[in-house]
């Protein structure tokens, strides 16, 4: 059995960015959840992407439950949902004690069907937000998807956890709606071990999002609340870490566009094999490369014969709608969503991946059609 082979692990520069800052927060004491390089993060992070205004937060679901209650999600409203997606992009809405109701995707895309969308308004005319997700790193149909929005005046939410560095028509994801969200979880194109950050050209809302994110304490000499908070503002450590991170993204994407380009030349002329969507609106930053089968070799056969090696490979993303806690809320569309979980699987797509690993990737895949 060979060294180990990851889906997508955590990968520090080369030059030590990182440490840098790291460092600079442990010689100042700034061993806390502020600090130079959460402001620093911050500021960095919305001018790479183009937004005005960024908070960094503990995680990538606490900036999604943060841009929901900016918002003004509450009790019993309604929030449309990309429904192929990770469960943290849906969880925070139950926090609100709202009600999601699920969106399908389509194959141009396999993000939020903007003819979906358009029925599920018909069917729900009274929304207070619209989540829609970048899966994969691959854009959803934001023309569309923000003209309808804009049409019946509800808040978009970007769920660009996945697309960090992605661009649509030459503008990066996350910008587009009124709130978009980035995660540095572990296998993020960028790491902070885990972090997030919400961004937006609200710079009222981005401040309150700041003042619940850290307890909600009131301009008061003695501990007051009028509010109720949350401790869920970035660390200074972690928010270093970020800062590093950052100064390498172009590299990131740079490498898994190579490894995507790597299998669909190796793979591409297997039978039954097509490769995840490329649209020329759409420069994806290839988080992770996914495929789907139509023929008789199935996912099951390509996860469990990397295994025996020694080698991750996973599922494409289970929908919502089906999951056993959410399959009692409503689901509009057909069944693209269904097909392309149960027909995809994500390949190793690791940064620091050599070619000698991509051929052994491909050389086990091939075999399968022996």
């Amino acid at each position: 059995m060979g060294a180990k082979i990851y889906l997508s692990s955590p990968h520090m520069s080369d030059e030590g960015y990182e440490r840098k800052y790291i460092d600079e927060a442990f010689e100042t004491n700034w061993i806390a959840p502020l600090g130079a390089n959460v402001d620093g993060f911050e500021r960095e992070l919305s001018e790479k992407v183009g937004a005005k205004h960024a908070a960094a937060l503990s995680s990538g679901t606490a900036a999604i439950h943060m841009a929901l209650k900016a918002v003004g999600v509450e009790k019993d409203d309604i929030v449309f949902c990309q429904s192929l997606t990770f469960s943290a992009t849906v969880n925070p809405v139950i926090y609100q004690n709202a009600t999601p109701v699920f969106i399908d995707s389509d194959y141009k895309t396999w993000n939020m069907d903007p003819d979906a969308l358009e029925a599920a308004f018909k069917k729900y005319p009274k929304v207070k937000a619209v989540l829609v997700v970048h899966l994969y790193g691959i854009s959803a149909d934001l023309d569309r998807i923000v003209e309808i929005c804009r049409r019946h005046n509800v808040p978009l939410i970007e769920d660009a956890a996945e697309s960090l560095g992605t661009t649509y028509k030459g503008k990066y994801t996350g910008t587009f709606g009124d709130y978009g969200i980035f995660s540095f979880n572990g296998n993020k194109i960028i790491t902070t071990s885990g972090g997030g950050m919400l961004v937006s050209d609200n710079e009222e809302r981005i401040a309150k999002v700041r003042f619940w994110a850290t307890q909600a304490r009131d301009k008061a000499r003695h501990y007051q609340h009028s509010e109720l908070g949350y401790n869920y503002r970035m660390s200074n450590i972690v928010a270093g870490i970020g800062r590093g991170q950052l100064k390498v993204l172009d590299k990131r994407i740079a490498k898994k566009k190579y490894i995507f380009e790597f299998y669909k030349r190796e793979l591409g002329e297997l039978e039954d094999v097509k490769f995840m969507p490329e649209n020329e609106w759409d420069k994806p930053n290839y988080w992770l490369s996914c495929l789907t089968l139509s023929g008789k070799i199935k996912p099951i056969d390509i996860i469990e014969a990397l295994e025996k090696e020694n080698i991750e490979s996973r599922p494409i993303w289970k929908p919502m709608h089906m999951q056993p806690f959410y399959e009692g809320y409503d689901f509009i569309g057909g069944d693209v969503a269904r097909s392309i979980f149960e027909n995809g699987v994500c390949l190793p797509s690791d940064t620091k991946m050599t070619d000698d690993d991509l051929n052994r990737v491909c050389g086990i895949i091939k075999g399968l059609w022996k």
